[in-house]
């Protein structure tokens, strides 16, 4: 069996290659700095695996699909699923669409999440896929692509928007990081971290992750709404409506609120162990 990873030579092909090897695969990659094009793997390879950036997803699928038989599976590892799906679809090939929700820097797939949208496969083709990811320790969730994306614009969109404003506000005010040292509590801690982690990667990612999600304008008009509601209560000195809006928030996440205050306690402490 061959499974091919156009974009292989990539940090999140590269994390995959041995996954597949150690499910049997004889895996090829495709990549700039490869003699291998995406085509050579199209006609080759019983599954095919599209990770390559966002933006270039859908132009790649197009440049195979019309290569592709029914006889082999076409896979994506894109942080959307609309379109880089309704693109495979084109093809003659089964689909399923995934979407690793970590990084390429995890040192395994143990307790990682794996989206899983099946748009057209048989029972034995989804079943052969999720049994390679289960046997690294990876949970699956499936899903639609369109619930997919709807989902993202809050996992994602709305995390990384949010920090991004987080950043560009200490920058606003001028605010030197490091002096901010001798103040700091362990949940500046972790909120700088997050921060740092974010901006020391590629703005490409987050920008497509971002903008050329439909349902993230939604997302951040609510969360725009919310800001001005709060800054409203703050400036009116009102502890009943602040009591209000906080446990209205707080009934909603429910039991989330305490599994919260647990996880980050351990974090703390773990900070403090260090």
């Amino acid at each position: 069996m061959q499974a091919g990873i156009i974009g292989g030579t990539g940090k999140m092909g590269r994390l995959f290659v041995p996954v597949f090897e150690r499910a049997g695969y004889e895996v090829l990659v495709s990549g700039r700095s490869t003699s291998r094009s995406a085509a050579d793997l199209a006609r080759r390879c019983e599954l095919v695996i599209v990770s390559v950036p966002i933006r270039d997803t859908v132009r790649v699928i197009e440049e195979i699909a019309p290569i592709m038989t029914k006889d082999q599976l076409l896979c994506d590892f894109t942080s959307l699923k609309v379109l880089p799906v309704e693109a495979m679809l084109k093809s003659k090939a089964h689909v399923i669409g995934l979407h690793p929700m970590f990084g390429p820097t995890v040192k395994s797939l143990k307790g990682q999440t794996i989206i899983v949208c099946p748009a057209r496969a048989e029972e034995g083709h989804l079943h052969s896929l999720l049994s390679i990811f289960h046997n690294e320790g990876a949970e699956c969730t499936i899903t639609t692509p369109e619930q997919h994306d709807r989902m993202m614009a809050v996992v994602q969109g709305l995390t990384h928007y949010m920090t991004l404003c987080m950043a560009d506000t200490v920058r606003r005010l001028k605010i030197d990081i490091k002096k901010t040292a001798d103040f700091t509590s362990p949940v500046y801690q972790i909120e700088l971290s997050v921060i740092g982690r974010l901006l020391a990667q590629d703005p490409g990612l987050y920008a497509d992750i971002l903008q050329m999600n439909p349902y993230v304008p939604e997302v951040i008009a609510a969360c725009q709404e919310s800001a001005g509601e709060l800054a409203g209560i703050i400036a009116a000195q009102d502890k009943g409506l602040f009591r209000a809006f906080f446990e209205q928030d707080s009934r909603h996440f429910g039991e989330a609120c305490e599994q919260g205050l647990v996880m980050t306690d351990a974090l703390i402490e773990s900070m403090v162990e260090k």
